[in-house]
């Protein structure tokens, strides 16, 4: 399922990511290996803290201490000064603690939504020069592993720091986890594998036996680590971009 979005005014700091065929890590069936992901734009980097400053100053609603609990946890933007002001965060680096409903309204104040995971990971495939292949490429995959086992150690500097891929986007890999939309549609636990749908099948039972492919460990960390997440929580690591229509 893709996002459908309407009465777009997308901001100059998008890329497209042209329509194509995107491998798919958990396939339901044998038969389904790669799901067409229609094109789509997406912001070149993370949502800023400043960008999201912004927004809770034409919302309030969503500042610290007045988003609704059910919406946001305890730790909702602790790392800012004040719940209008940044403090010590800097203005140019990745909005973090933040929730994906809180992200999610972020998105569609923008005339957007947060990306489906097919999105996401059709765009982050990409390398510096070819429009996939980042997830078969050695190098890539050691430092982003190397990245996953350092990110939580100290806080992510700012957005743009990494070159950009074939598609003119920067810092999917390396600088913060990101929500998607649908980043609960396949999880590891136990209460979803009880639940019996068939979209959140694809990782229980055979778990990572069924992957496509096997030695793809970057992938599966994030499939992980999405599956750890509510739509509740926030994290000193986890930030969001969003999708546009093309």
């Amino acid at each position: 399922m893709f996002a459908l979005f309407t009465n777009l005014a997308f901001a100059a700091g998008t890329v497209l990511i042209p329509a194509g065929s995107h491998r798919v890590f958990y396939p339901l069936s044998p038969e389904e290996t790669e799901v067409w992901v229609p094109a789509f734009r997406l912001d070149v980097t993370p949502v800023t803290n400043a960008e999201f400053l912004a927004f809770v100053t034409r919302a309030p609603s969503w500042t610290r201490g007045q988003a609704p609990a059910l919406f946001v946890d305890p730790q909702y933007l602790s790392h800012w000064g004040s719940p209008t002001s940044l403090g010590g965060a800097l203005p140019n680096g990745p909005v973090v603690n933040v929730s994906w409903h809180a992200a999610r309204a972020y998105c569609r104040a923008q005339g957007g939504e947060l990306p489906t995971t097919d999105q996401w990971e059709r765009a982050a495939d990409a390398t510096l020069t070819a429009p996939t292949g980042a997830r078969s490429d050695p190098q890539m995959t050691a430092r982003v592993l190397d990245w996953y086992g350092r990110s939580g150690d100290a806080a992510p500097g700012t957005v743009g720091q990494h070159a950009a891929n074939h598609f003119g986007a920067h810092d999917l890999l390396g600088l913060v986890w990101e929500w998607t939309l649908d980043f609960d549609s396949q999880l590891l636990s136990a209460d979803v594998r009880e639940a019996g749908d068939e979209d959140r099948s694809r990782f229980c039972g055979s778990g990572a036996a069924s992957a496509t492919d096997v030695a793809d460990y970057a992938s599966f960390m994030r499939f992980a680590y999405r599956s750890s997440l509510k739509a509740s929580y926030t994290t000193s690591n986890l930030g969001f971009r969003c999708a546009y229509s093309p």
